[in-house]
């Protein structure tokens, strides 16, 4: 890792990260101070289409939870953002979104410069606080990704233009498999392909028999696409150690969070292992636990989520730290709904993802907050180019949705 990695980090302030455009944006917005007028929230449940192992259980209500977050300026710019907390994934529910939202955030934040993202971050994570790493990352994301809206609207220029950076048309996507039995794998993979997807991201662990002839199965009818696998942490050292040169010799071209994020010795021998680039998801939610991580030697890369380390602010440092240490950058997803996944196209484009995306949002989602939803054609998703997000919520579609979901 370089110094100069070091010194942008530590002494960089979060707007100094983003580019001339963003910096000019912020300067007129101090010679006519704006400030955050009002907050509203609106808990739904999007329905889901396909099975996905992480909304499954008695808990669930078979939907995809999630706070739309609408912050609005003393001027009437409107920004809008989403926090998408996974109970099965991760410790964040959706009555916990709201209570931190409601309760702690929105208090501190009106009457806030919308601008200042480094105060609002320094606010944020002084009332909600630390433990390991950043407290409530994925709640404090819904805010970071509706401001970032918010200036990008008030500029009239996307957040790629922000960052003085451009996009391309499309984002190339990944499918999600997580069939639960080899049986449902076949038919899994032709619903993928007849909608023109050519790259799979697998689901793995605990059962290293059945992963690797999952693995077998998708590269025999899928010879050519890259195949990604992810074990959220399921297996054992042991375990993860044996099955990861099966793994690579059945195809498989990166292995995702193969132990317990908290298993770093672990990670060290799996890196040292070398059978497969190993790549960290869920222990990776601010840029300091992402330099620790690479100081110790246990990783080959991250799984890049927004919604995971509170936000594009933080997401775009990680990004900028992976590259300059030449290490891989994978973009990744919460199974995001449309304002969440804008902000995943947008970033990923922006900064020039090399892989398929693993963004399944569109595969197991059946319903849509955005005037035109994402609809993705020939395995590839359109990335939105106008103002902030790109996109249009219809705030019909949004209060329909809380009716729906209430009842």
């Amino acid at each position: 890792m370089g110094e100069w990695t070091r010194r942008r980090f530590l002494e960089a302030s979060a707007l100094g990260m983003m580019g001339a455009a963003m910096s000019e944006t912020v300067r007129a917005a101090d010679a006519k101070p704006v400030r955050i007028d009002r907050i509203d929230l609106f808990p739904v449940q999007y329905p889901t289409v396909m099975r996905f192992k992480f909304f499954e259980g008695p808990t669930s209500g078979g939907g995809r939870a999630a706070v739309l977050i609408k912050i609005t300026a003393d001027d009437g710019t409107v920004g809008w953002g989403e926090s998408v907390p996974v109970p099965r994934w991760s410790y964040e529910t959706l009555e916990g979104a709201v209570s931190t939202l409601e309760g702690y955030l929105k208090p501190i934040l009106i009457g806030m410069n919308p601008f200042d993202l480094e105060g609002i971050h320094g606010v944020m994570n002084k009332e909600i606080a630390n433990s390991f790493s950043t407290g409530a990352p994925i709640t404090k994301a819904g805010v970071d990704i509706a401001l970032h809206d918010l200036i990008g609207k008030a500029a009239g220029l996307n957040i790629a233009e922000l960052w003085g950076r451009s996009l391309p048309d499309e984002l190339v996507l990944s499918w999600t498999l997580n069939p639960k039995t080899l049986d449902d794998l076949e038919p899994l993979i032709a619903k993928g392909k007849e909608r023109g997807f050519e790259n799979f991201n697998v689901k793995v662990a605990p059962d290293p028999a059945f992963d690797l002839e999952m693995c077998r199965i998708v590269k025999r009818l899928v010879p050519d696409g890259f195949l990604w696998g992810d074990a959220n942490g399921g297996y054992d050292l042991a375990t993860a150690l044996d099955v990861a040169p099966k793994l690579a010799d059945a195809g498989m071209a990166v292995f995702e969070q193969p132990i317990g994020a908290n298993r770093l010795t672990g990670y060290q021998e799996l890196k040292r292992q070398g059978a497969l680039p190993i790549i960290l998801d869920e222990g990776v939610v601010s840029p300091t636990d992402l330099l620790e991580f690479m100081k110790l030697g246990c990783c080959d890369g991250v799984a890049m989520k927004p919604a995971r380390c509170g936000g594009l602010v933080s997401a775009a440092q990680q990004i900028e730290i992976l590259e300059d240490a030449g290490l891989l950058f994978l973009g990744s997803g919460l199974t995001d709904p449309d304002v969440s996944l804008a902000a995943s196209l947008i970033l990923y484009g922006a900064y020039g993802l090399k892989f398929p995306a693993a963004l399944n949002g569109p595969q197991f989602l059946g319903a849509s907050v955005i005037a035109e939803p994402f609809v993705p054609v020939g395995g590839k998703v359109r990335i939105p180019k106008g103002p902030g997000l790109g996109i249009e919520v219809d705030q019909a579609k949004v209060d329909a949705l809380v009716a729906q979901s209430k009842a």
